[in-house]
């Protein structure tokens, strides 16, 4: 069972990435709160900073300026190891693209991610055939990527996210590779392992549709929070507003 869910606190948050032409905004003053335990669903065109904001909160990339805490971790003040190891201990990602390894199977794939929290090999292997078993792939351990449709790959992916028992999952477009239907079963199945384990869900979504199961729903245009709340109806203003601006920048 996984630790009780982390709260996101985040104050004025201002990030931006040096480009040929100078300096380019991905983050102008951000400020959010998604309270422990909850579930939240991060919408915007590309280029609003939704991939830059949430490698922020995972650890991947450090604020420049603004307070963002995880929990009772302030992640400005953490630096190499300490990035490190709250990306170990805190954190479950789940990728578009999956991010599994081809020549390893499912159960290797998970059980890889279970040896960075120092379990004995036999805790790690229980824990793995748990977690396949939770997302419904109890009967396919052996196979391998190439061998599992790309739903199958996604739950082996958010079985890996779950191997450290993190406190926050960040999902970046986890159906973005998927058909309808795959997709449904996996934003249900992450909804299913929210509400049993008690992590805190971020999801990052093009998807209007998946936006709103959130119990939260964020909308971000340009940099800024323009919506946080139980509807979109702000974010058919940001992208509406996005059109109109022509941004191209990629964050």
């Amino acid at each position: 069972m996984a630790a009780a869910g982390a709260p996101i606190s985040v104050k004025g948050l201002t990030h931006a990435f040096r480009s040929g032409s100078g300096s380019v905004s991905a983050l102008d003053g951000v400020d959010l709160e998604v309270p422990a335990g909850g579930y939240a669903s991060l919408i915007g065109a590309s280029g609003a900073g939704k991939t830059t904001l949430l490698a922020i909160l995972g650890g991947l990339e450090p604020p420049q300026r603004g307070s963002v805490l995880v929990g009772d971790i302030d992640l400005a003040s953490l630096k190499g190891d300490g990035l490190a190891r709250y990306r170990r201990t805190t954190v479950g990602f789940v990728f578009q693209h999956f991010g599994l390894i081809g020549t390893l199977s499912a159960m290797e794939n998970v059980e890889l991610a279970s040896i960075l929290t120092c379990l004995p090999r036999r805790a790690r292997r229980a824990r793995t055939l748990a977690l396949l078993h939770a997302v419904g792939l109890g009967q396919r351990t052996t196979h391998k990527p190439g061998e599992l449709s790309g739903g199958e790959r996604q739950r082996v992916a958010i079985a890996r996210a779950l191997a450290n028992e993190p406190r926050l999952i960040l999902a970046d477009e986890p159906t973005g590779n998927l058909d309808e239907a795959s997709a449904r079963g996996v934003i249900e199945l992450l909804e299913q392992l929210h509400a049993e384990r008690g992590c805190t869900v971020l999801v990052v979504t093009h998807n209007r549709a998946i936006a709103c199961r959130a119990s939260q729903q964020i909308a971000l245009t340009r940099g800024r929070i323009v919506s946080a709340s139980n509807d979109l109806s702000a974010d058919r203003e940001s992208s509406a507003l996005d059109r109109r601006s022509g941004s191209s920048r990629s964050t």
